[in-house]
């Protein structure tokens, strides 16, 4: 059995008088910017994600850097 809408106003009502407006806006505000931070989040992973492709099939994020210490380590031979 679902709840009615009288039990669902009753316990809203409830936590408004035990937690008060002030602490329920920060408890809201925090809890936007937190879904705020996961969607940023999200989206730079995809980005992220696009970026390999961009490089060219031979090329990984990480074989610049690669090839940088392959050249030092040939150097000190």
């Amino acid at each position: 059995m679902a709840p009615s809408i009288w039990q669902i106003l009753i316990v809203l009502l409830i936590v408004l008088l035990l937690f008060g407006t002030k602490r329920l806006r920060n408890v809201g505000s925090d809890l936007g910017a937190a879904i705020k931070g996961f969607r940023t989040g999200m989206k730079d992973g995809k980005e992220e994600d696009k970026d390999p492709e961009q490089l060219g099939k031979d090329e990984a994020p990480g074989a610049e850097v690669h090839k940088r210490e392959q050249d030092k380590q040939d150097a000190g031979r």
